[in-house]
């Protein structure tokens, strides 16, 4: 398995781990399936022709045809996942997406499918461990930042089973982790989501100052509101964080 750098690929090839992989989604025959990066369709193999539908993001075109010489009944797409029209594949009913990801597009991916949730039923991905536990942190840890906020805000998030090096090839020099990332029905109430974003952005690049200091520039109406200005913007809630966000729009 010849693995190109530049598309940061890690094939997974142990037979245990992609059981549980599979044990974890619980593929149902009327899902629609996502694959995003299949590579050589270690995963495919286990979850194609589970559901209603599968379909597959390749980035690497050298092994396009080989998964469609495979995988007949898989549709198959050779593109770029950041660029894809999703718009172009959504259709009434959710999808469930699952994928080993690269570690170098996986933040950027979580942030552009927050903005598609209404057409995503779950998501199961092979993620840096690192990036895991920040996902999945709670308030007052050290991993607790503005992605956690974000996505939080946004999904419900499990950090399911963690995975060593020597289940893909090559081996990554870190530890991974399977995430269950299921968008939430409701979410709190948030006037304008581009405060949110400021809030958290002004917050976090001064995690360690008291909250009044580190928010100073907003001008926020402490005296109205129900969070402690001097606690640290790493002990803040989600919660906490859309009061202050709703503050700013008042």
């Amino acid at each position: 398995m010849k693995a190109r750098k530049r598309f940061g690929q890690h094939f997974l090839t142990d037979p245990h781990v992609l059981r549980e992989i599979v044990r974890v989604v619980r593929p149902k025959a009327h899902d629609q399936l996502l694959e995003i990066g299949p590579g050589h369709g270690a995963l495919t193999e286990h979850l194609a022709g589970t559901s209603a539908r599968y379909l597959v993001v390749e980035i690497d075109r050298d092994l396009i045809h080989k998964l469609r010489a495979r995988f007949t009944d898989v549709e198959v797409i050779n593109a770029d996942v950041l660029k894809v029209d999703f718009a172009e594949i959504w259709n009434e009913r959710p999808w469930r997406i699952v994928g080993n990801l690269p570690y170098n597009i996986t933040t950027p991916l979580m942030l552009r499918l927050l903005a598609e949730k209404a057409h995503i039923e779950d998501m199961h991905f092979m993620v840096q461990k690192e990036l895991a536990q920040r996902l999945a942190a709670t308030p007052g840890t050290k991993a607790w930042g503005r992605l956690t906020v974000l996505m939080q805000y946004h999904c419900a998030i499990d950090a399911l089973f963690d995975v060593a090096p020597e289940s893909f090839t090559p081996p990554p020099k870190v530890n991974s982790c399977v995430v269950r990332i299921q968008p939430r029905a409701e979410t709190l109430p948030l006037t304008d989501p581009s405060k949110l974003d400021r809030v958290l952005r002004t917050a976090f690049s001064a995690r360690r100052k008291r909250l009044a200091n580190a928010l100073a520039d907003l001008d926020l109406p402490w005296d109205e509101l129900a969070v402690d200005a001097n606690a640290r913007p790493d002990q803040l809630t989600v919660e906490e964080f859309v009061t202050l966000a709703n503050a700013m729009e008042k």
